[in-house]
């Protein structure tokens, strides 16, 4: 096998077989760097970017880490059978030996070193582990988060170090300490450990009085700078030093004497202190794997402290006791378990669980220190050495923690908490998720019974999606079916279904969701404790950190740090940083639900009513701002009076192009906003916010939601008798229903001229002429398609007149593109290419993309039919690079239509894969007349290339679908088109299509084309 080894302890670096792999530009080897930190460990996408970039991912999303991932893969591909970087759910892992990363390898050999009973043998591996040292970690890079790991490295090294220098004391190797030593104390000199080995070394060199000198030192220097005494320790060795003690000169046992109390003559009685093991324990595998590794010494970056966080509910203590239970045979010196109630008003104070845990080793009531610090030390001198394991259940802090620590990395601690516990120096933390659905589903199995759940899988699933898949709900709803064999799971998830009762349902004995998530609303301060109350209002998944802002009515800054403190409350949760930059915030479902009921018990009518003014009017502001910027189709602006705060301070440096990645963010929220809005009657809001989507969802192809969410709230408007906002849903409704909805009934351009004339008398009675511009546009587009153009062109002057008088520049643009059609349908190309100039000069000014290249679409077919080949090309070019640029599928198919037409008239042999692409979007976007275009062109380049047979089936379902598009001169000619292919095989059809053809030509008045296809229908 390949041998391969990995630097980060010193510059960033990678060997095979002893040659230096090239791994690209320096962002790229920070990749690499990041995920070889945690080798063989799942790192999430979100926190491999957070580690690369901190809090400036680049606006263009994740797509450059995606590009150094698979630059990497390529360079480290000659050691593929020794490394590999794995894509898997939710993130990437470096597939390799921790052992073959010098990071890992200095720590699995610092841990054998402590741990090995040959003082010599250590010596050997502390000096092995230190030689891995080719200068500071991640040499070069300038981040938070490598910095924040470098510290910890360099104080790891350092402590290596010391505990190197001890055991060569405990060697007689003084000398050589003594030429080490002074360096470390000038560079640290208030170390206490550090000053201890210099003084005795020292005095080990018969120094004794520069041994009392460094202790006077650090002495003054403790109390200048920090006001307390040496430790008791340093006091002890001082006190020998001076007495001269003669065992200091005795080099058989540790270098700096340990306490001597008698707790060390005192017999050993192994604790074991867990709790019972949770009989129906499920679920959590791949976090047991994870913690079964730490806790056994699996992992060369072994970590003596684990931390088990999440939110009340989740299971943080059934899997701790868990996993302890699993891991007890690797501590055969006992396990110390202390529940320290950190969610309650009243936590476990540090010194009770400290005597609580010396009863337990044995130490007779009195013998345990009064003084706290006192016992600390007892507790640390008694577990030195020891393989023990501790179970620290729900911690309050880190200050709670610390002085249960044993302090020697003998000893493994896994502590569960509420609390992040980010300050816990060198912690490996375990974030804890709510289950999956099938895991919930399991968790309901092992209580209720496998029969009944077999038998209501559904009803199951209902259940735990209900739950939330919090663990606590779900074994409660478990617990209530178990003491009811009578009910159905169906009838229990009927009552889950009521949101206003399903927190009283979640409730079982002592086991209760509501009272878990009360422990950690009482532990709030009072400006968080309102925050989370006004949050739990509002429907939506997700959201950034101006909503604090706006709904406190404070600055962003003071808004956030109580939104963090929700964070460390695990009563939000953050979601990694959105397509928009922002970080994001998110409930619980059950979470939400309390916090909406401490809302309506502590918050009165007016403030919640306020609260949802300011937050959704906040993202109405917002929605306004970024619609603007959005290239999507050009309808007039028209705005409700409902009220928005001001916003000016969000987003400020936000720049216009990046307008679709916030509505990509935002999509979830806003959707949620506007059904919010519909459920509480705010008409003017939900129809203003819908209408600020709707250049969105059409860029991005999502006409589903658009229908469905405009067809939401016309419904409301009607209800409430809200004209102006009736209107404005339809006239979004008329054009996506025409255009991109899947309706196989009737004449879409007939059904679009009789719904636009209704609007635009609707506009007309409202007294808004740019609305009004709108729908005529949208009744020239089907004049136009019936070949009524004299009437189209009439309609679209019109259109153009009232745009104008109402300042509706984009109203212009597309009166001028709707004139550019009418003329080139009707054969005044030269007339329709003048009108396509004047759209594009209409589109600069208005600096719409999608309008922008949609004329220079038009001026290209324009010069197609004059024969200016090249200028057409290059028009259309340009036109497909816009609207790729803004991921705007739309645009890009009917400029893929007009490219394969040109290139199927001048021979060249992209015709047929531009035309199949053409297809391909069209299918998947649901866009029946582009569908229904490509399907032709594809047809007639396979009955130019002389394959008839396969022609038929793209023609035929090309003619059906102009059926249904009403679309007169297209059918014409996809039938001109089907009868060609037939015209060998099947004349007979051939002839049929040719005389539809004729009539439908005759129609729209090409009489020279009617005369073309009857003669075709006469051979």
């Amino acid at each position: 096998m390949t041998a391969v080894e990995f630097g980060l302890l010193g510059a960033i670096e990678a060997r095979v077989d002893g040659h230096q792999v090239d791994l690209g530009h320096a962002r790229q080897r920070h990749v690499l760097a990041a995920l070889l930190v945690d080798a063989d460990r799942l790192v999430p996408i979100t926190d491999l970017a957070a580690r690369i970039w901190g809090d400036r991912t680049p606006h263009s999303g994740l797509t450059p880490l995606y590009g150094y991932l698979s630059r990497l893969r390529q360079a480290l591909a000659p050691a593929e059978q020794s490394v590999r970087i794995v894509r898997q759910p939710g993130g990437y892992m470096a597939a390799v030996n921790p052992a073959t990363v010098d990071l890992h390898s200095f720590r699995q050999l610092m841990a054998r070193a402590r741990t090995t009973d040959e003082p010599t043998g250590a010596i050997g591996l502390f000096n092995e582990a230190l030689e891995l040292w080719r200068g500071e970690p991640f040499s070069g890079v300038d981040n938070p988060w490598f910095n924040t790991q470098r510290a910890a490295l360099l104080r790891e090294r350092e402590s290596a170090e010391i505990d190197l220098r001890d055991l060569k004391l405990r060697c007689g190797l003084h000398a050589e300490v003594l030429t080490e030593v002074t360096g470390a104390f000038e560079a640290d000199p208030m170390n206490e450990r550090v000053a201890g080995q210099l003084m005795l070394a020292l005095y080990r060199q018969g120094r004794p009085a520069e041994a009392l000198t460094c202790y006077d030192r650090v002495r003054a220097r403790l109390a200048e700078e920090l006001g307390v005494p040496p430790s008791p320790q340093l006091q002890r060795l001082h006190l020998r030093i001076l007495e001269a003690d003669p065992d200091l000169l005795v080099t058989s046992r540790p270098a700096v004497p340990e306490q001597q109390t008698s707790t060390q003559a005192r017999a050993w009685s192994a604790p074991a202190s867990l709790p019972a093991k949770v009989p129906d324990f499920t679920g959590r595998l791949t976090e047991i794997a994870t913690l079964i590794k730490h806790l056994t010494g699996d992992w060369g970056s072994m970590s003596p402290v684990t931390t088990i966080v999440g939110m009340g509910g989740i299971g943080k203590t059934a899997l701790s006791v868990h996993v302890a239970h699993h891991a007890a045979a690797s501590y055969p010196d006992g396990q110390l378990w202390a529940n320290l109630q950190g969610a309650n008003a009243n936590p476990a104070k540090p010194a009770d669980v400290l005597a609580r845990f010396l009863r337990a080793l044995g130490v007779p009531e009195r013998a345990i220190p009064a003084d706290p610090d006192e016992r600390v030390e007892t507790y640390r001198t008694l577990v030195n050495g020891r393989k023990i394991l501790v179970l620290l259940d729900d911690a309050a802090s880190e200050e709670q923690v610390r002085p249960l620590l044993p302090g020697t990395p003998t000893c493994a601690v896994v502590v569960t908490s509420r609390a992040r516990l980010i300050g816990l120096e060198g912690a490996h933390r375990v974030d804890l998720d709510v289950f999956a659905a099938d895991e919930a589903v399991d968790l309901l199995t092992q209580i209720v019974g496998e029969d009944r759940v077999t038998r209501e899988l559904f009803a199951a699933s209902e259940i735990v999606t209900l739950c939330g898949g919090l663990p606590l709900a779900v074994r409660i709803a478990g617990a209530r079916l178990a003491a009811r064999p009578a009910w159905s799971l169906a009838h229990l998830a009927s009552m889950l279904g009521d949101e206003r009762r399903r927190l009283d349902q979640l409730s079982a004995g002592d086991l209760a969701v509501r009272a878990s998530l009360a422990l950690s609303y009482r532990g709030l301060d009072d400006q968080p404790r309102r925050l989370f109350r006004l949050l739990g209002l509002f429907s939506a998944p997700d959201f950034p950190p101006w909503l604090a802002s706006v709904v406190l009515e404070r600055p962003i800054d003071e808004a956030t740090e109580c939104a963090e403190a929700l964070v460390d409350a695990q009563l939000l949760t953050t979601s990694g940083t959105d397509a928009a930059g922002q970080y994001r915030y998110r409930f619980h479902d059950l979470v939400r639900l309390f916090a909406a009921e401490r809302a309506a018990e502590e918050e009165t009518g007016e403030s919640r009513a306020r609260a949802l003014e300011q937050g959704l009017g906040g993202w109405l502001s917002l929605a306004h701002r970024m619609s603007a910027s959005v290239p999507g189709p050009c309808f007039a602006p028209i705005s409700s009076p409902a009220p928005r705060p001001r916003m000016d301070h969000v987003l400020r440096d936000f720049r216009p192009e990046w307008a679709a990645d916030w509505f990509d963010a935002e999509r979830g929220a806003l959707l949620a906003a506007v059904r919010q809005a519909c459920r509480l009657r705010l008409a003017d809001l939900a129809f203003d916010l819908a209408a600020c989507m709707e250049k969105y969802f059409d860029v991005r192809g999502m006409y589903t939601d658009w229908i469905t969410l405009n067809t939401e709230v016309l419904v409301l408007c009607r209800e409430c008798g809200n004209a102006l906002g009736e209107a404005v849903m339809l006239r979004g409704l008329i054009d996506v229903t025409t255009w991109a909805a899947e309706r196989t009934e009737g004449d879409a351009m007939a059904r679009q001229y009789a719904e636009a004339t209704r609007l635009k008398e609707m506009f007309t009675e409202l007294g808004l002429p740019q609305g009004s511009a709108d729908a005529a546009l949208m009744c020239s587009w089907s004049l136009t398609a019936n070949g009524a153009y004299p009437d189209a062109i009439t309609m679209a002057d019109e259109a153009l007149e009232l745009a104008t008088r109402a300042g509706h520049l984009g109203g212009q643009a597309r009166a001028e593109l709707s004139l550019a059609l009418a003329h080139f349908e009707n054969r005044d190309v030269m007339v329709a290419i003048g009108h396509a100039n004047n759209a594009l000069d209409r589109a600069r000014e208005l600096g719409n993309a999608r309008c922008y290249a949609t004329a220079l679409q038009f001026a290209g077919i324009g010069h197609h039919a004059l024969g200016h080949f090249d200028t057409s090309k290059q028009m259309l070019d340009e036109s497909l690079a816009i609207s790729r640029s803004y991921r705007d599928n739309y645009t890009e198919v009917l400029t893929l239509l007009a490219l394969a037409r040109l290139y199927f008239r001048v021979g060249d042999e992209a015709a047929r894969p531009t035309a199949e692409t053409a297809v391909a979007l069209s299918r998947e976007y649901n866009m029946s007349h582009h569908l229904a275009e490509a399907l032709e062109i594809l047809g007639s380049i396979e009955v130019a290339a002389g394959n008839p047979a396969k022609a038929v089936p793209h023609l035929e379902e090309s003619v059906a679908l102009w059926r249904t598009r009403g679309w007169h001169s297209f059918h014409a000619i996809a039938l001109t088109s089907l009868g060609k292919a037939y015209a060998d095989s099947d004349p007979e059809a051939a002839r049929r299509a040719f005389r539809s053809a004729h009539d439908l030509f005759v129609q729209v008045g090409n009489l020279d084309q009617a005369a073309e296809v009857a003669r075709l229908a006469e051979r």
